[in-house]
């Protein structure tokens, strides 16, 4: 009876208005940022395919935007900038906020920055390496204005640099990335590799101009090994791409984050998903890789066997390096069997903290859950303002179990016991197809729902992480702060481990609302690391998440991570600026 009732609910509309949020987003977006399409033909056209490639590029891009964080309308200042690698620069003009002062000394983007506006030094690329830019790549290689900036101004982050990348390059084999990355090292030319530019922490920004090597066009499924249950890919394919290749063979690739994202780009920024609580992050999902260093050799980090004591653990070295120690092109994945049989589960709690408290609980009887997935009371108003329906405005809690029907009810049964003892109501569950779709097209669209309510705010999305333990009070302590802000918050949590989410919708043009935003997400990221957890879960450093390392992994091992990047990389040309803060040194 109450399964009807809300699967009446559900169907009472259609999506439409939140794909006209997403659509009315994306024309926005189209005025402040010129279209990419036709970029490559003012220079030279891309041979085997040009025009998909290039709307691939523009719509990629765009379905994060909804999905993900929307992109801040602040103009690109492309001019050269004093270097501050060298001297202590004001991080003036972005005023001051909570305990985080502003003063003489403090580095964009190091231990106390505030600002957004990525600041870099820049020098002219020689013609020289141009030529030979051209001579590896041939017509796959673009200094057209607007596709340089559409690859230098994130899509989907309030994060901007001062410049944007000189050139473009779209190399089709590992062995045009080699001579690509070499030739930048012997000019001393700075380096940035690009997938699907769905990252949210600057990773992609160029402040320092040079080379952008976008690596969508190297997208091929070199090898399937199905009796292995694992697959060699190139770096620029996407999962949901990978998904559909291997479901005729019985198999998928279990991480799930923001549409758009590929393969090379979820590998560097150690990403994960809904369904990591059962199947784990990107570091346990690669067997291997293939990868470019910063002087054109190439390094295979392991063999294809599952286990390995074999020498350092080359991969997890990588994985999550973000760029700065290479440039990936090609993943050996491991692969999972999709799953017989599935059941999606939901309940509401009175409190955040209730439904917390349950995730907590479940994981604690050892059933064995896919996902869990908590969305606030605001986030709930959000998907009944964006879809017209009418689901209890309440902390919500949803469950997917997978296994044989018989042990998919049985973990649902257990689930439901739980939740009644813990102030749980209107517990729905859902076996049918159709029926599992409607009910979680609430959590898919959950991200896109929070502009039905600003549409024309931007959002900054924080992504603590804390031990299961900690997770209720952590959510139930930065509530307190997030429901007496002036801005609109929502909380969307990976419960199951301890991973959450929140969207803060502000408008960046006004000091007073970005600062707020600022002062938020500070205050949940110090909040996270005095309960022994981190700044970032799943959505990893770039230029956003420096200025908080020293205080969770401390000095020391910052001076590690720089020694061997030193050491790898001697002319700092890969990815500069990124995942390592200013201020650390010998």
């Amino acid at each position: 009876m109450a399964f009807n009732s809300w699967l009446s609910r559900l169907r009472a509309s259609s999506s439409r208005a939140i794909l006209d949020v997403f659509r009315g987003r994306a024309r926005s977006q189209r005025r402040h940022s010129s279209p990419a399409q036709g970029a490559l033909a003012a220079t030279a056209a891309v041979s085997g395919g040009s025009d998909d490639r290039r709307f691939w590029l523009w719509s990629s891009a765009l379905v994060p935007l909804a999905v993900a964080a929307s992109a801040g309308s602040l103009a690109l200042r492309s001019s050269p900038e004093p270097s501050l690698c060298g001297a202590p620069v004001v991080d003036a003009g972005y005023g001051v906020f909570s305990s985080m002062c502003v003063s003489v000394g403090v580095k964009v983007g190091g231990k106390g920055s505030t600002a957004y506006l990525v600041k870099g030094s820049h020098k002219e690329v020689p013609q020289e390496l141009i030529d030979e830019l051209v001579a590896i790549c041939g017509e796959n290689v673009t200094m057209d204005y607007d596709e340089r900036s559409f690859h230098g101004t994130p899509q989907n982050s309030f994060h901007k640099a001062v410049n944007i990348p000189d050139v473009v390059v779209f190399p089709r084999s590992e062995e045009e990335v080699s001579k690509i990355v070499k030739s930048c090292n012997e000019h001393k030319v700075p380096i940035v590799p690009y997938g699907g530019a769905t990252s949210i922490e600057g990773h992609t920004l160029s402040p320092n101009g040079g080379v952008c090597i976008d690596m969508t066009l190297m997208k091929r499924v070199k090898a399937l090994h199905v009796e292995d249950m694992d697959v060699v890919v190139e770096p620029g394919i996407g999962w949901m791409e990978l998904n559909e290749y291997l479901e005729p063979y019985g198999l998928f690739f279990p991480l799930d984050p923001g549409p758009g994202a590929t393969i090379g780009g979820m590998c560097a920024t150690r990403c994960s998903g809904s369904l990591a609580v059962r199947y784990g992050t990107m570091r346990d999902n690669v067997i291997s890789l293939k990868v470019v260093l910063a002087n054109g050799d190439v390094v295979k980090t392991a063999s294809r066997a599952r286990k390995s004591a074999a020498g350092y653990d080359l991969t997890r070295l990588i994985i999550g390096s973000e760029g700065t120690l290479g440039v990936i092109t090609e993943v050996t994945l491991r692969l999972q069997k999709l799953p017989q049989h599935s059941v999606v589960a939901m309940c509401n709690f009175p409190s955040v903290k209730d439904a917390a408290d349950v995730a907590i609980a479940a994981m604690h009887s050892g059933i064995q859950v896919s996902r869990v997935e908590l969305l606030d009371e605001v986030q709930m108003k959000a998907v009944n303002l964006a879809n017209g329906k009418n689901l209890p405005e309440q902390p919500t809690l949803m469950f997917e179990f997978i296994g044989t029907e018989a042990y998919s009810l049985e973990q649902t049964t257990m689930v439901q016991k739980i939740v009644s003892e813990h102030n749980g109501s209107d517990f729905v569950f859902a076996k049918d197809p159709e029926a599992k779709k409607e009910l979680w097209k609430i959590r898919k669209e959950a991200l896109w729902a929070c502009f039905a309510m600003e549409p024309t705010s931007e959002a900054m999305i924080t992504d603590v992480c804390v031990p299961l333990s900690h997770l209720a009070k952590l959510i139930a302590r930065s509530k307190q702060a997030l429901d007496a802000s002036r801005l609109t918050c929502t909380v969307v949590a990976h419960a199951g481990d301890g991973n959450f989410h929140t969207v803060i919708l502000f408008d960046p043009s006004k000091d007073d609302q970005r600062l707020e935003a600022q002062r938020l997400n500070h205050l949940m990221v110090h909040t996270a690391l005095s309960m022994e957890g981190t700044c970032t879960g799943e959505h990893g450093v770039g230029t956003g998440k420096m200025k908080y390392l020293e205080e969770e992994l401390g000095m020391e091992a910052l001076r590690a991570m720089k020694k061997i990047k030193q050491a790898v990389d001697p002319n700092n040309i890969m990815n500069p600026g990124k995942l390592i803060p200013p201020h650390v040194c010998f």
